[in-house]
């Protein structure tokens, strides 16, 4: 089974810092690579950062706007997936979800296949 729960959202002031954990089955944790996206209510799903599974052989890539205010990292005896988010923004509110691909480099919504349930982070201005 692909299981991904996501966890440690909050509400945060502007500037403080807060990190998220993508929990992952075995089956997940055995995918090409774990990926986090935000989602805003009407505005789209958008991609923030992802990293790769393998364990010899591991590289995380960013959406632009992170701007290397937030950072992706996986532990793999724990099975989890990290976003560890610094200075943050009112509009970096919204659900975070983490996802597995089997794609390399996926970005985009439609090319992770699993998702978790979301957690949510407020940053108050």
């Amino acid at each position: 089974q692909v299981l991904l729960v996501e966890s440690g959202g909050g509400l945060v002031q502007t500037g403080s810092s807060l990190r998220l954990s993508c929990a992952a089955s075995e089956q997940a944790f055995n995918t090409y690579a774990i990926g986090w996206f935000r989602q805003t209510p009407g505005k789209e799903r958008e991609f923030v950062a992802a990293v790769t599974l393998s364990r010899s052989r591991s590289r995380t890539y960013y959406a632009n706007f992170m701007k290397g205010r937030f950072t992706c990292s996986k532990d793999d005896n724990e099975r989890t997936v990290a976003l560890q988010m610094t200075l943050l923004k009112p509009e970096d509110t919204a659900i975070y979800y983490c996802a597995a691909t089997l794609i390399p480099n996926a970005d985009r919504v439609d090319e992770y296949d699993y998702w978790g349930q979301g957690t949510r982070v407020t940053v108050s201005s």
